[in-house]
């Protein structure tokens, strides 16, 4: 409702704008007084027209100040405009009218025409997920959720990928290591993967502890480095050429640790559509079309002289040094090499060649489809009294994820004519990413670069307490430091699957002391709601550039920002219906016929009135994630209902209150703030369990 009011009301000043000084402002910015006494919305547009006009703010204000008050009738739940301060324009809006709307559930909609692609995760298929990966998949799966259409709203046309690179340098450190460390051959590692199975292990784990140990072992013998480090180079080269016993291997194995990573993304509710795979981009000659589309259009140019001779190149991102030669005082040495001069193509220059994929420029290339893994319809768990509209779209119930191949099933669905492109990479690939919108930028292809978000984040790392809650020993100078690096390489770490196991048996041990009448299934669905909840919420409740040290304790508090402490605030409202032997939605159709006129204007009502403003701006939180990718927006966003949600419920006694239509209201405002908390939580990927 807030989002609706705000835009009708913009639209309005852009049209007076226009019409008066013949003026339009791409931007229009709005604001909440310091006070809900001053209004529900501040507008400093007169400032912004100061200049150009040559007036004083205020006297601007006052003449929009007039426009809009005759506009009023055409302002649906607006009821004043006063001038404030230097030149402020604040809104007042009509309580009941808006409190009935918000009730009524009327919200703004938002999505669009377009297919947006949201990769993201993008694990090593080498080895088990880790922390690490977790901050990835879980800022991508939220953000394509804010994106996608449910039955809140329209959304956009969405599909999630997750690249998955097989024939890369971490899965041949693993082939090293079967092959050459555990003297292994194509046959003995299908017997390896049988005997995993049937003696239920994980052969992610099993590569977890075998790349830390090849890692270790390429310099552990100071004769033999040069010798190793050929081995890892040949095996790589074995894998890009495919064809052979090497190929066939790394893909065994990285396809069985593929299922694996799945598997552990389910448990957090992590779904993906498509799984593109390097060796496809490899075999069906992607980057062949992307280098003959880059020469003609004047992109890639073979260097001749400088210590790029014999490379094919392109320009930086941000490079002011002429192409090719003739161009310029010589060579640009810093040009980026694309295929170096063995003929080798660098990662950049494949990844080129997926994301002209990714847009639809590349002609006449496509992958082939096959289905790889399906996932099956999760039902709601049940709730202590009716349940609220979800955010959950039926398009996502028992859907399937597909995998690249060369020769396809049909029919399939096709994935490669996105209008928005988000990558989700972590902040040391900025490099590469901005090199790949150069390349865009610099064959024309203007509106893609534009579309393509690099989804940058920082790094995970663990704090001094939560590494030794761990097993692992650390130095005094370690114990000092306000957050420990993980290392795959060094085996130090944290494996999304124990992280998640971890954190399971800490919140059950809770529910079992608070609730051991229920059931034991159930008070296991419900400590893995709160584990989950903790965990996708310490990961979100930060912005992207932000490093997170990770930490048990306060990721499962009940108190303070995190996860469990608004499930908890959710809980207390569902606590106040299943006493009041009535309903949410109940409580929410009754104020229909509520005179609410006194009770809204007083002190007393404001407080309850700042309750239902805040709940009403959940489409303009979600609209300002999406703007920004930055999901962090939203999280901070339910938390502060949650904190209003809980000074409410400290502050009137529902349950006790004797005036029928008090009461009503107070129902009704619990109503709507559980009510989008449990939204609002929903697009985090968050569930609220029935019991805390």
């Amino acid at each position: 409702m807030y989002r609706t009011i705000q835009q009708s009301l913009l639209a309005r000043i852009q049209a007076i704008l226009l019409a008066k000084y013949d003026i339009t402002l791409t931007n229009l910015v709005v604001e909440q007084p310091p006070s809900i006494a001053l209004g529900e919305l501040a507008l400093p547009v007169a400032f912004e027209l100061a200049k150009r006009l040559r007036k004083a703010p205020r006297a601007i204000a006052t003449e929009l100040a007039a426009e809009l008050t005759a506009a009023l009738p055409e302002l649906e739940g607006v009821t004043s405009v006063e001038v404030a301060g230097a030149g402020y324009l604040n809104i007042r809006l009509d309580r009941t009218a808006a409190v009935r709307r918000i009730a009524a559930d009327q919200h703004a909609d938002i999505g669009g025409p377009g297919f947006r692609l949201v990769e993201h995760t993008s694990i090593n298929p080498n080895k088990a997920a880790h922390i690490g990966h977790l901050r990835n998949a879980i800022l991508g799966d939220t953000f394509q959720r804010l994106l996608r259409p449910d039955n809140y709203k329209r959304g956009y046309e969405v599909g999630v990928q997750n690249y998955i690179d097989n024939t890369g340098v971490q899965v041949a450190d693993v082939v090293v290591g079967l092959v050459h460390l555990e003297r292994k051959n194509l046959a003995s590692i299908r017997e390896l993967l049988t005997e995993l199975l049937e003696t239920n292990q994980r052969i992610d784990f099993y590569c977890w502890d075998l790349y830390a140990r090849v890692s270790q072992w390429y310099t552990a013998d100071s004769e033999q480095t040069a010798a190793r480090k050929q081995i890892r180079l040949d095996t790589l080269h074995a894998l890009e050429a495919g064809n052979n016993e090497t190929a066939e291997i790394a893909d065994l194995i990285s396809t069985a640790v593929l299922r694996r990573h799945l598997e552990t993304m389910q448990r957090l509710s992590i779904e993906y559509d498509f799984l593109p795979r390097e060796s496809e981009i490899l075999s069906l000659h992607f980057w062949d079309a992307a280098r003959t589309l880059m020469i003609e259009r004047g992109v890639l140019y073979q260097e001749t002289e400088g210590k790029n001779k014999g490379c094919w190149v392109m320009r930086r991102a941000g490079s002011d040094v002429g192409q090719g030669a003739g161009q310029g005082d010589g060579p640009d040495e810093d040009a980026k090499i694309i295929v170096r001069s063995n003929g080798t193509v660098t990662y950049v220059g494949k990844d080129i060649a997926y994301h002209l994929w990714k847009f639809g420029l590349l002609p006449g290339k496509d992958f082939g489809y096959k289905k790889f893994y399906e996932y099956p319809f999760a039902e709601t768990p049940p709730r202590t009294s009716e349940p609220l509209p979800s955010v959950q779209s039926p398009s996502r119930a028992n859907h399937t994820c597909w995998i690249s191949t060369v020769h396809g099933e049909t029919p399939h669905p096709f994935f490669g004519h996105a209008d928005h492109i988000y990558n989700v990479i972590d902040s040391r690939q900025n490099d590469p990413q901005n090199n790949v919108i150069a390349a865009l930028r610099g064959m024309g292809y203007t509106a893609a670069a534009d579309n393509y978000t690099h989804f940058s984040y920082e790094m995970v790392a663990l704090t001094p307490r939560c590494a030794i809650e761990l097993g692992y020993t650390l130095s005094d100078e370690d114990r000092g430091k306000s957050y420990i690096e993980v290392s795959g390489r060094k085996g130090f770490g944290v494996k999304a699957d124990d992280l998640l196991d971890r954190l399971i048996a800490a919140a059950k041990s809770e529910v079992d002391t608070r609730h051991p009448e229920i059931e034991a299934a159930e008070r296991l669905t419900i400590a893995t709601q709160i584990a989950v909840g903790a965990l996708r919420y310490f990961m979100l409740r930060f912005t992207r550039n932000t490093v997170i040290a990770f930490d048990f304790k306060d990721a499962l508090s009940f108190e303070g920002e995190t996860g469990p402490y608004v499930q908890y605030a959710i809980v207390r409202a569902a606590n106040i219906f299943r006493k009041a032997n009535t309903t949410e939605a109940e409580s929410l159709a009754a104020i229909a016929t509520l005179d609410l006129r006194n009770l809204l204007d007083s002190e007393e009502g404001s407080s309850l009135w700042e309750t239902w403003l805040l709940a009403s701006k959940l489409t303009l939180l979600i609209e300002q994630s999406i703007a920004t990718a930055e999901p962090a927006y939203l999280a901070k966003y339910a938390f502060q209902l949650a904190q209003q949600f809980n000074n409410f419920y400290h502050r009137h006694h529902v349950l006790n209150e004797t005036d029928p239509t008090r009461k009503a209201l107070l129902l009704a405002t619990a109503a709507v703030a559980q009510r989008e908390m449990t939204r609002a939580l929903g697009y985090l990927g968050i569930e609220a369990p029935p019991v805390m």
